[in-house]
């Protein structure tokens, strides 16, 4: 290294033994070749999110799969450890916002894109697609160099199929079909490093905080920033999962009923245990026995859904009708026959409302069933043939219907599409992409 003005730079750490086997060579070649070891114990240096991590990206694969970026580094799922960003995406360096598109009636649908500096990248199974990188103002006019975030929109939780892209305080709502841009201002909103979706919530990544929002207003939504080593990865000291959570959350075994509440609480029902999914438990997924909260119940459920404030719950002949709020509490007279309340008879294998309609939508066998529930005497009014030999679970939300079917789920637009359609969708893991598991 004699001669060479960085030679002091370069030997500094270094062992004496480790340098003096290079005594000989020529100095541009030490360079090199020290170069090589420090990238070498960089590439060894795993970097722990659990020691607390501002992440520079969050993004679902097309298969639901969660990635995390940090630098150079990424995790799969919420937990296990780090490996190198370009082991996955070799064309990348570091990212600073991705998002997966919904875009349905587009060739893009279901790519994720990486923005890197000016530039912006578009995958598809970890491929590069062709074509890219692309200046950002070529794919999406109007967006800013340089982001902080990204995030998919899709309609009916925004007006239109959008991207959020956040740089600074501004947040730009981009329409993925007329390519249009609106100018957003929330200077409430902490300046967000990363941004996410999450079983049709939102949420702002900074620090190694968290912050949920409304897609449309900006409006932060309940008790925050928290802590995201609480809720989206599993680390020793925080959390509050359980060995129920992890294999209830990661089992291939059929759902028995799912639903939603009208306090934004989700439930599914597996065997004697039901996941539960709140604003404080935005992770996802966590077990308990059903006794637990419903004690009246014992075992397993055929089906669940939520009406006008209540809680209906159907098991064999019988339908127990809880009040919601924070504990839930048994209305007088009840459980009743299904028959009676409902007019049909069980068992049935599945049951949803859709938003504030006032019909329950019952499967049973290959049929589904409509019934009024403003109607009385409550009488089925009209079925339909499903392409479906059985169903397991089913449930209704903005994003259309899910019907649960083994360990997938298929998604349609409208309970008439479901009933008219004789083509199913492309199947969805549901350990994958609704309860975020690995595998």
């Amino acid at each position: 290294l004699r001669g060479s003005h960085n030679s002091s730079h370069i030997v500094s750490g270094l062992s004496p033994s480790y340098v003096s086997q290079y005594q000989n060579h020529d100095y541009r070649t030490v360079i090199l070749l020290l170069d090589h070891h420090v990238m070498e114990k960089h590439h060894d240096a795993k970097i722990d999110r659990c020691q607390g991590v501002e992440f520079d990206a969050i993004v679902p694969d097309e298969h639901g799969v969660t990635f995390f970026f940090k630098g150079d580094h990424m995790w799969t799922g919420f937990h296990g450890d780090a490996a190198l960003l370009n082991h996955t995406y070799k064309e990348l360096s570091h990212t600073n916002a991705a998002f997966r598109m919904h875009h349905p009636d587009s060739a893009d649908h279901d790519h994720v894109f990486f923005f890197q500096g000016d530039k912006v990248f578009s995958y598809y199974q970890h491929k590069l697609e062709e074509g890219y990188p692309k200046n950002i103002p070529e794919v999406f006019p109007g967006i800013p160099n340089h982001l902080d975030a990204a995030v998919e929109c899709p309609k009916g939780e925004c007006v239109a199929d959008s991207v959020l892209f956040f740089k600074d305080n501004k947040v730009y709502q981009f329409d993925t079909r007329n390519k249009e841009v609106m100018l957003r201002q929330w200077s409430h909103l902490p300046n967000c490093t990363a941004a996410m979706r999450w079983l049709e919530h939102y949420y702002c990544f900074h620090g190694h905080n968290f912050t949920r929002f409304h897609p449309v207003t900006g409006a932060i939504v309940g008790n925050y920033p928290k802590d995201t080593r609480n809720y989206f990865m599993r680390c020793a000291k925080f959390g509050h999962g359980s060995n129920d959570t992890e294999r209830e959350r990661c089992s291939h075994v059929h759902l028995d009923a799912i639903t939603s509440d009208d306090l934004g609480k989700a439930y599914a029902f597996r065997g004697n245990f039901y996941l539960r999914l709140s604003d404080r438990q935005t992770d996802g997924w966590h077990a308990f026995p059903i006794s637990s909260t419903w004690k009246e119940i014992e075992g397993d459920v055929d089906a669940a859904f939520s009406y006008d404030g209540k809680l209906y719950i159907i098991k064999g002949e019988q339908l127990f009708i809880y009040k919601s709020g924070a504990d839930y509490a048994l209305i007088e007279g009840n459980p009743k026959p299904l028959k009676d309340e409902l007019g049909i008879e069980g068992p049935i294998d599945a049951a949803f409302v859709c938003g504030d309609h006032d019909v329950v939508h019952v499967i049973k066998g290959r049929k589904m069933y409509d019934i009024n529930l403003n109607a009385t005497p409550r009488t089925v009014q009209k079925d339909a043939l499903l392409p479906f030999p059985r169903v397991d679970a089913g449930m209704c939300g903005p994003d259309g219907v899910k019907v649960f079917v083994g360990a997938h789920y298929f998604r349609y637009k409208s309970p008439m599409l479901l009933s008219h359609s004789r083509i199913r969708p492309h199947p969805q893991r549901i350990s994958l992409e609704l309860l975020g598991c690995d595998h």
